[in-house]
């Protein structure tokens, strides 16, 4: 299986470090019936059970003309499925647990893959705090410390920018919203890395 499938070629998503879905996707997408990702990849093995189209449409986390006011259409717990952007089917991405992390510094890289080339207006990118415990806690706004925000980025297939969240260890979610520039059309993004 190709890792940029048709389904999804109209929009992007964060794959380093790769969101929820992007993740599931790439490691099982081809194998979503194994019955070992129950044991291996357990949050994977959930969110396939619950829809696997969810994973398959794994650039579709965006809802469009917010102005800007997404803390009020985006409830606290509903941070990862961008308030049940895909109408209520990607809800599973929103669970606590023990999502498969990517291996970070203090000082990563972020990277957009946008099949589209949308560009962007800007990124912002938050790190859940210290002492946040993604196995046990859906995410909320308050969670959050914004640690990076750019500005506008040409239309490209690809995007990568630097950021740093010092102070942090163990596992966080970083979770990215990108603006993008052909309308108003917002991704919100949940990738859960380990800070090394």
């Amino acid at each position: 299986m190709s890792p940029w499938t048709d389904s999804a070629s109209a929009h992007g998503s964060i794959v380093d470090p790769a969101s929820r879905s992007y993740g599931c996707w790439e490691r099982w997408g081809s194998d979503h019936l194994n019955p070992a990702m129950e044991q291996e990849d357990p949050m994977c093995w959930q969110a396939f059970r619950a829809n696997p189209n969810t994973m398959w449409n794994w650039m579709s986390l965006f809802r469009e003309n917010l102005a800007g006011n997404w803390q009020s259409a985006i409830p606290n717990g509903k941070l990862c499925s961008a308030g049940d952007a895909q109408g209520g089917l990607a809800t599973s991405l929103d669970n606590p647990g023990p999502w498969t992390t990517t291996n970070v510094g203090s000082n990563f890289s972020v990277e957009l893959y946008d099949t589209a080339r949308h560009g962007a207006d800007f990124f912002e990118v938050y790190v859940t705090k210290q002492g946040f415990d993604p196995t046990t806690e859906a995410l909320g706004w308050d969670d959050l410390e914004l640690v990076e925000e750019t500005g506008s980025y040409a239309p490209a297939e690809r995007i990568s920018f630097d950021v740093s969240a010092p102070g942090r260890s163990g596992h966080h979610i970083v979770y990215t919203i990108w603006q993008a520039s052909h309308l108003d059309q917002t991704y919100f993004i949940c990738s859960d890395v380990n800070f090394t």
